[in-house]
């Protein structure tokens, strides 16, 4: 098996040799993604070889991105904002909507209610959790904003606690949160470049200092530089000094092999429309069975028990092909493999990142252990931190390399623009990527 270093140097060589065809225009490089006409029809398996090799099987992933419509527009690397979905599932939803709306409220009420309780099943087994424990929503904001804001174990004079990488909305609510039960608030920044022993320091660290601690929200992978945190560490720390945990794992699931034992906490918000390619407006809430009274009613409702979850959220009229379109989305991920599919994406984050890494005037935010990266990487050109100079980054890489990334704000140091490959990326993509950086960088 080839050395890091080895890898490293064959990538590097293949992006700038292949420069010419890499900023080809971002149409020809779409082109050659767009699947022939039926090709997505053929059902796919998990591939059985070890990971390494799986990752760089060209023909496999071809088959993989067959089963994805994408447009000839740009080579999109922004796939975070959203899971496209796959052409199966599209069909299914497609086949959803019609039958919600042709067969209206016979079909709402008398059968989409079996088949919503299917689809918890389904996402419970893929989660790790048991469904009495799960209640949907729209995506993981609506359920972290449900969380955060119904905790009822604060009293005044407590403090919460987040960091610089969680979602600005979610900071947003810890600090509601704070000032409605007069706590105080307590931020630490996240180390960069990032280890886990340096980030289980910082929490120590803040935790220790801060005895009054009683919330910490936690990112497992954050939407800025896509850092995975050891949540399930971090988690045995607070949980040690009486802290409760909320993890927000709007990216996590579906990204990379996980389970809520992993991460150790009794209270999570996720996306289903991102890693799980379900339909957008797809999410869930997750409380530990025996944690439920630590979160009140949604506005005192009563369309449930006390005792049941459903009680802690209220939604309003469901998306009925959404829900129903979840076992669809879960079914396509498992015909691929989780464990494939994350070697898949780091492989093709590993392409472009090891392109550019020695490169004068480029940092890479995210590391290199393998437990604290997946596919998302955030990065920035001669240390420009500003709002304004990675909105020009991401605008050049676009007008001029025909490639789609994004700006991410919110971070210690400063703004950087985010990676995000998937499945239906290639290296070339990849080496194009790289070829960009390169290029720009060299003009200072």
């Amino acid at each position: 098996m080839p050395t890091d270093r080895s890898r490293r140097d064959f990538v590097k060589s293949a992006a700038i040799l292949g420069a010419a065809a890499a900023v080809a225009p971002s149409s020809a490089a779409a082109a050659a993604h767009t699947p022939p006409s039926n090709s997505h029809s053929a059902p796919l398996t998990p591939h059985p070889g070890a990971l390494y090799d799986v990752a760089r099987d060209e023909a496999y992933w071809t088959q993989v991105a067959a089963k994805y419509r994408i447009t000839p527009r740009t080579t999109n690397m922004e796939a975070g904002y959203f899971g496209m979905m796959a052409l199966p599932v599209l069909e299914a939803y497609h086949r959803y909507i019609d039958r919600a709306n042709s067969e209206s409220s016979y079909f709402a009420r008398r059968e989409f209610p079996a088949m919503m309780r299917t689809a918890r099943e389904r996402v419970a087994t893929f989660v790790g959790a048991k469904p009495t424990e799960l209640a949907f929503t729209r995506g993981a904001t609506e359920a972290l904003q449900a969380l955060i804001g119904q905790y009822n174990r604060l009293q005044p004079g407590d403090t919460i606690m987040y960091a610089d990488l969680d979602y600005n909305a979610m900071q947003w609510a810890m600090n509601a949160l704070a000032a409605r039960c007069q706590s105080k608030v307590v931020t630490l920044d996240i180390p960069e470049p990032a280890s886990h022993d340096n980030i289980l320091a910082a929490y120590t660290k803040a935790l220790d200092a801060n005895p009054r601690t009683k919330l910490l929200l936690l990112t497992h992978c954050n939407n800025k530089t896509g850092l995975l945190l050891p949540v399930g560490d971090i988690a045995k720390l607070a949980k040690a000094r009486g802290v409760d945990v909320m993890v927000d794992a709007a990216h996590s699931f579906g990204q990379v092999p996980l389970t809520m034992a992993d991460m150790g906490a009794d209270f999570v918000g996720l996306n289903l429309h991102k890693w799980i390619g379900a339909p957008v407006g797809a999410g869930a809430l997750y409380i530990r069975e025996d944690r439920l009274s630590a979160i009140d009613r949604a506005h005192a409702d009563e369309s449930a028990p006390l005792d049941r979850i459903e009680s802690r959220i209220h939604t309003g009229t469901t998306h009925f092909a959404t829900v129903m379109t979840i076992p669809d989305a879960i079914d396509f991920q498992l015909s691929i493999g989780i464990p494939q599919k994350a070697a898949r994406l780091r492989y093709l984050r590993d392409r472009w990142v090891h392109a550019v890494a020695d490169v004068k005037g480029v940092s890479i935010l995210t590391p290199e252990d393998a437990a604290l990266t997946g596919a998302i990487t955030g990065f920035r050109l001669h240390n420009r931190g500003t709002g304004e100079a990675n909105r020009a980054l991401a605008t050049t890489l676009h007008d001029e390399f025909g490639i789609f990334t994004f700006q991410r704000t919110g971070l210690a140091k400063g703004d950087c623009v985010r990676v995000t490959p998937t499945l239906y990326n290639t290296p070339a993509d990849a080496d194009k990527l790289a070829v960009a950086i390169r290029t720009i960088a060299a003009r200072g």
